[in-house]
């Protein structure tokens, strides 16, 4: 058996992902690089250094989470740490559309329901089947942790206050999948909670990455920073929390 903790960090290839996969990396963890492209994965490894290791991962291909799972259980038995990161806020459609322009053209009443599908796919169903095929390796660690990666702008309360900064960009694709993720963190929460697989939510920084087309306000190292504290969480550690950036608590 691996001594090590292992961690998963779905889309590491790239930017938060790429960035908590680093620090648990220095942390002493092992941390197997989920990456669509194996390619871009192996790069990111080499990158991050020995104790990173690459793995093909397409959260919207159940034969490729299926086989990511058995290339686990055959290499290191179990898994301790699970970061739900990968995520897509757009399928590209519009390049050199800012944030604003493309809350426009996604507003509930005009709305692609393919943009939608496909959103929702990676965001929420991708998680939940990613969840699904590894619990059985999490359940084989004696202190394990989901850490699903959401966003401040799916909470309902928050979007419900007309104070809110980001309200106005609030529609059915990016920020209503953030919203079905929180529901199924919950439901996560609830049916795990008797067992001693901890399950947190955490809202990263509005950070520069590829996600928003590099608009954000924060660095990666600094939009990161809440993944990773509640990543390492330890076994005494709270579970069932929604976060951000330093343990502030985030309204549902």
């Amino acid at each position: 058996m691996h001594d090590k903790r292992v961690a998963l960090v779905t889309g590491a290839n790239q930017g938060v992902g790429l960035q908590v996969a680093k620090e648990l990396a220095a942390h002493g963890v092992t941390v197997l690089v989920g990456s669509r492209n194996f390619e871009r994965g192996e790069a990111a490894a080499k990158e991050i250094g020995p104790n990173a290791r690459a793995l093909q991962l397409d959260v919207t291909d159940q034969a490729s989470i299926a086989a990511a799972a058995q290339s686990i259980r055959k290499e290191l038995g179990r898994l301790d740490l699970l970061v739900n990161n990968a995520a897509i806020s757009n399928t590209n459609k519009l390049p050199g559309v800012s944030v604003e322009e493309y809350s426009k053209s996604t507003r509930p009443s005009v709305v692609s329901l393919d943009e939608v599908r496909a959103v929702w796919e990676t965001n929420v169903f991708g998680v939940l089947a990613v969840c699904q095929a590894m619990l059985p390796l999490l359940r084989e660690s004696s202190d394990a942790r989901i850490v699903n990666v959401s966003s401040g702008v799916g909470s309902l309360t928050l979007n419900a206050d007309p104070s809110f900064a980001y309200r106005s960009i609030f529609g059915p694709v990016y920020p209503a999948s953030k919203t079905a993720l929180n529901a199924i963190t919950l439901a996560m929460m609830v049916e795990l909670e008797s067992t001693g697989i901890k399950v947190n939510l955490v809202s990263p920084a509005f950070t520069k990455t590829n996600l928003n087309g590099y608009a954000g306000t924060e660095s990666v190292e600094d939009g990161s920073r809440e993944v990773v504290r509640v990543a390492l969480f330890g076994p005494n550690d709270p579970t069932g929390t929604f976060t951000r950036w330093d343990n502030v608590t985030i309204p549902w």
